[in-house]
């Protein structure tokens, strides 16, 4: 498993943001954008009547690209080439549209395009109700937690609960909590296997709680601009997060624990016929794995020498830890997880490619 930062890291992070991070409702009449030489993007918002300028994330450039119906590779090129004609583009079709946004600014940049009705779950309210509830699980251990600039996530194991896969080879219960804030996912509760001989994790897709940022829309009718600060919208999070604490105890239940590590066991019985190079080129077509990618985990499953669907599985979350991006880490964890669950039809097409 990737190793992120400290909690205590995390925590000061989490309060840091609370206090640098402001979301706006504007009527899209009310921003302007703006482009300099070199390609270096703001959005210009009147509030209280004078103008105040944003810097823009490359996220927020491309969402509202998707919301302007502007293809973001021509939106890219305009930036760098022609930004007079970006800018006459973008703030032609803001001024014609009849939409609120909601701005989310953090250090004084605007990092997410979103809809009105996006329901906000924002990290530190999220951990301030979570955190005590994952420390009361037994002998808890945070192995991995990260603030992405597109996620958080909270990674926990509690080793009271363990199952053999095979003699010497242990694998420990655990919990992962991910939630964004700028419109990357949902907030969601997923169970965790962690293996003791190369500390891989696996992420289990199944009895999840997932709620996604769609509520009713924010602010009034009126064309002014509304900022919502953190000590007014806080409070509107707190009864869904109460539900979080029925969930993590599902997640690390015998009873969960039990059937997804089963589920991994029976992938010890699926033999690599194939040639496990056509195998591995399969597993990245299917999905969507680059070429470093396929590498890596072909390497893995050659080194460990087990060229069985079990081995594949872990040649997948094994290379989770060499990826430089935590995003992205997690999402070769939620892989395995998601091989796991494979259908038997779908592991010939892996374990018999030639």
């Amino acid at each position: 498993m990737k190793i992120g930062r400290s909690l205590v890291g995390l925590a000061q992070e989490l309060e840091r943001q609370l206090h640098s991070k402001k979301d706006l409702i504007v009527p899209s009449q009310l921003v302007h954008h703006t482009t300099a030489e070199g390609g270096e993007t703001k959005i210009v918002v009147e509030e209280g009547g004078s103008p105040v300028r944003y810097g823009v994330t490359p996220l927020a450039r491309r969402q509202l690209a998707e919301k302007l119906k502007i293809p973001y590779a021509y939106f890219e090129r305009m930036r760098e080439e022609q930004p007079v004609l970006l800018d006459r583009n973008v703030n032609t079709w803001l001024q014609s549209d009849d939409d609120r946004r909601m701005l989310r600014t953090l250090d004084g940049q605007v990092r997410a395009v979103l809809s009105d009705r996006y329901r906000r779950l924002d990290n530190f309210d999220l951990a301030e109700s979570v955190l005590p509830i994952l420390q009361q699980l037994p002998e808890v251990r945070f192995e991995s937690v990260e603030l992405t600039e597109t996620k958080m996530y909270l990674k926990c194991i509690t080793p009271r609960l363990k199952y053999e896969m095979a003699p010497g080879d242990v694998v420990q219960a655990g919990v992962v909590i991910s939630n964004s804030e700028v419109g990357q996912g949902t907030l969601s509760v997923q169970p965790l296997l962690f293996r003791l001989i190369c500390r891989n994790g696996l992420i289990a897709p199944d009895r999840s709680l997932r709620k996604t940022h769609v509520g009713r829309a924010l602010g009034g009718t009126d064309d002014a601009i509304q900022v919502y600060q953190e000590d007014t919208l806080r409070a509107d999070d707190q009864a869904f997060f109460l539900k979080v604490r029925d969930v993590v105890q599902a997640a690390v239940s015998e009873a969960t624990f039990r059937q997804t590590a089963q589920k991994l066991q029976k992938t010890l019985n699926i033999p690599l016929l194939g040639d496990p190079v056509k195998t591995v080129e399969v597993l990245a077509q299917r999905y969507t794995l680059n070429d470093n990618e396929r590498a890596g985990v072909l390497r893995h499953l050659i080194e460990e020498g087990q060229l069985s669907g079990y081995g594949l599985v872990n040649a997948v979350t094994h290379y989770s830890q060499e990826v430089e991006d935590y995003d992205r880490a997690t999402e070769f964890e939620a892989l395995g997880g998601r091989l796991i669950d494979l259908a038997a039809h779908e592991w010939k097409g892996l374990a018999e490619a030639a």
